[in-house]
């Protein structure tokens, strides 16, 4: 963890950790337990998250919650680091982008790291949060993702994400092409994105693609491997190569 003293107060002290999603492509492991719940390598998949963050030295995370609520507020009672703030979606689904929408009044005007609860990944020798800090230039930037290789990702399905131009910015994926990086479900974002924002629920990933067309998306690579803890089949396969990077 950094010092007190280097830490730079224009750079994110908050998060807002996705937990509310239904975990659909989880099968019937959701109908009883939160995705953000489901264990690999013997810990929940949110308290990955939440551990990272609190390495890095966050000071506090917002935490959605929506699906088997009660479950997820009664696990993180405890944790004191991040300090954790529940935003309540039991009465209705926000989506991502409709749940920052919700937390604007509490969340400032300095930028923050947005996460999803079921973002994992093997840390290379550099924390990929002070990376992201390092790299993020708001002059320049609206929104700094962390973006991992397609190929190398284990749990990966899709055809990838974006283009990683030389100067860091991110091009769309153009359709029926294959993209050489994905989205790791890790970024920092300013909140004056959503100032003229009127709807309540609404999707986060139109504000990439919109950045993007105006050359104010960039990328920054993870350090290490990314783990896509999407279905059930990629619990297995996340938690086989934790146990290799463990034993090597």
């Amino acid at each position: 963890m950094r010092d007190e003293q280097d830490l730079n107060l224009s750079l994110p002290r908050k998060a807002i950790v996705f937990a509310a999603g239904l975990g659909s492509r989880m099968g019937a492991i959701s109908d009883t337990l939160p995705k953000p719940l489901v264990k690999v390598g013997g810990k929940p998949l949110i308290d990955h998250m939440l551990d990272r963050l609190a390495e890095a030295g966050l000071d506090t995370a917002f935490v959605n919650v929506h699906h088997l609520a009660d479950q997820i507020e009664a696990h993180l009672k405890p944790r004191s680091s991040p300090k954790i703030i529940i935003s309540d979606e039991r009465g209705h689904l926000l989506d991502q982008g409709g749940a920052i929408k919700k937390l604007m009044p509490v969340l400032g005007d300095e930028p923050f790291f947005i996460c999803n609860s079921d973002s994992l990944w093997l840390e290379g020798p550099k924390n990929n949060f002070h990376l992201l800090e390092d790299a993020w230039n708001p002059s320049q930037m609206d929104i700094l993702l962390l973006v991992a290789a397609t190929a190398t990702s284990a749990g990966i399905e899709s055809a990838g994400d974006f283009y990683l131009s030389p100067d860091s910015r991110l091009i769309k994926r153009e359709e029926r092409s294959v993209a050489p990086f994905v989205y790791a479900g890790v970024g920092i974002i300013k909140p004056q994105l959503f100032s003229s924002e009127r709807r309540t629920v609404f999707k986060l990933a139109p504000y990439f693609f919109e950045s993007a067309k105006n050359g104010r998306l960039f990328g920054q690579r993870l350090d290490g491997k990314w783990l896509h803890v999407g279905t059930q089949e990629a619990i297995k396969e996340a938690e086989d190569c934790l146990i290799k990077n463990t034993i090597q």
